[in-house]
């Protein structure tokens, strides 16, 4: 799953959005901003130049982009800016907006906040000599963004050890958010990708299906495996065995096709026989249908009956809790959201917090107002962001490198600084940096956060130099070519992590 979810997509350029401006130091610098305001048309790039250390500007000449195109600050953790281009404009930040995510959460819930899923029942209600529940099973959701599988199974199973082998109904209340469903095929016409779900407030392991093959290599095929083998989902096609050394797998479709109450996962194509066992993950349904097949295979496989079905409402205020999962710990959470980029966990969090600070029903409007809140609250400058769903995964979401830059230094200066930090991908060794920066002056040296889209390139975080100072780095480039990007931002690194 973390594999898909770091694939985001790569097919839509996101047009930068604001003014160009820039910080340039020492009074020549100031002066030279005056010129810049009065003839900005034709002095923007000239004033990027002079802000950029003399040891990168080879790097940035290299990606051929234009200076308009980046947005930088650099500056001492807990001290003074080092160098600030155009740290003003609002940008896409791609997936590094989850740092505004996750940052606002850990300060406001603290590491150790949890998510508690509740399995209630009627105040009145009892369970008779058969096992049979009077009234339904209500299911009160919390918004957990990590509810798995194995976790459905466990609170079910707990049902049963109390002696509750009969329903009549399931009544799942969604309240803690309001309606915050989304069609997964908007962002990039892709609705099958796990990286496109949904946030719901009952999902359970992101709402996908995984799609198990295993090789036969006695009659050489594929043998494909529907987890869960829900009877919503259908297979149709098969993969070719395909001879030979095993190569990355890029000639064979896996797509996921809803007709109604039955999704077809559709295959073609080729797979290497010497790649071994692997799986895909699909979306197969709402978030909703997915809870519903899940919960009824697994009640059915514990020996439990349904008689009629499941509906949506509220649970009674006095309802009696029959079985309960608290979620990992919010540390951990930010963790997978932070290194392995997971954008529906992040969308997750962000109306949690949205729930905790204004109630129940919340969207990402009202929890984007929070995030706004905490930061004004913590002296950071949001002017010109645009918080929509907390993931990135957006073509409106903005910030500006100077107010990304601020933020990090607040939490550099919190108590709560080495969990934020360790949320991040470290340099070289795991997360979505693990193949990046891998070089002994650079591994291990940094704690990151990158963020990925067609016309879109964002680094973001901390980098240890070698005179043991920290570092905030924050590098936002919106243009079409974008990804040429990346030497630079390593470079960027590199070079800090040697002061």
């Amino acid at each position: 799953m973390s594999r898909a979810e770091q694939q985001q997509d790569r097919r839509h350029f996101l047009r930068p959005a604001g003014r160009s401006a820039g910080t340039l130091p020492g009074w020549r610098g100031w002066v030279r901003a005056a010129l810049f305001l009065g003839v900005l048309s034709v002095s923007a790039a000239g004033a990027s130049a002079q802000a950029l250390p003399p040891e990168l500007q080879k790097a940035w000449k290299a990606t051929r982009l234009p200076e308009s195109a980046l947005s930088l600050e650099i500056r001492e953790a807990g001290g003074p800016v080092i160098s600030s281009i155009q740290a003003d404009v609002p940008r896409n930040p791609a997936s590094v907006m989850k740092t505004v995510t996750t940052w606002t959460a850990l300060s406001t819930l603290g590491p150790d906040y949890t998510w508690r899923t509740q399995f209630l029942a009627a105040p009145d209600a009892r369970v008779d000599e058969q096992g049979t529940l009077k009234g339904p099973l209500y299911v009160k959701a919390a918004g957990d963004p990590w509810f798995t599988a194995e976790d459905l199974w466990n609170v079910l199973r707990e049902l049963r050890l109390r002696g509750i082998k009969n329903l009549s109904d399931v009544v799942v209340d969604r309240g803690v958010f309001g309606q915050v469903a989304i069609d997964p095929g908007e962002f990039d016409d892709s609705p099958d990708r796990p990286y496109n779900a949904s946030p719901d407030a009952m999902m359970v392991g992101f709402g996908a299906t995984r799609i198990l093959f295993q090789p036969d290599e006695k009659h050489r095929q594929w043998i494909p495996i529907i987890d869960p083998p829900t009877p919503t989902v259908k297979v149709d096609g098969n993969l070719t065995w395909q001879d030979g050394s095993c190569r990355p797998a890029s000639n064979f479709v896996v797509d996921a096709r809803v007709q109604g109450p039955v999704t077809t996962i559709r295959l073609a194509g080729k797979a290497w026989g010497s790649c071994g066992e692997f799986s895909m993950y699909r979306l197969a349904g709402t978030q909703a249908d997915h809870f519903e097949a899940l919960f009824r295979l697994l009640w059915r496989e514990l020996g439990g009956t349904l008689g009629r079905g499941f509906s949506q409402g509220p649970a009674p205020a006095k309802a009696k809790v029959l079985a309960w999962h608290d979620s990992p710990a919010l540390s951990d959470v930010i963790r997978q959201i932070n290194k392995h980029s997971n954008n529906v966990m992040a969308r997750m969090t962000l109306l949690t917090l949205g729930a905790e600070m204004n109630g129940p029903g919340a969207t990402p409007e009202t929890a984007g107002q929070a995030v706004r809140t905490i930061l004004k609250n913590q002296n950071v400058d949001t002017a010109g962001w645009v918080l929509d769903n907390g993931s990135g995964l957006s073509r409106q979401g903005r910030v500006t490198a100077r107010g990304l830059a601020q933020m990090l230094d607040v939490a550099w200066r919190s108590p709560m600084m080495s969990e934020f930090m360790s949320s991040l991908a470290i340099s070289g060794m795991d997360g979505t940096v693990r193949r990046r920066l891998r070089s002994n002056d650079t591994r291990g040296q940094a704690h990151l956060k990158t963020g990925t889209l067609n016309g879109s390139r964002a680094l973001a975080g901390y980098v240890r130099g070698a005179s043991g100072k920290r570092y905030i780095l924050v590098s936002l480039v919106n243009h079409p070519g974008a990804a040429a990007v990346r030497p630079f931002d390593d470079e960027l690194v590199r070079w800090l992590a040697s002061r």
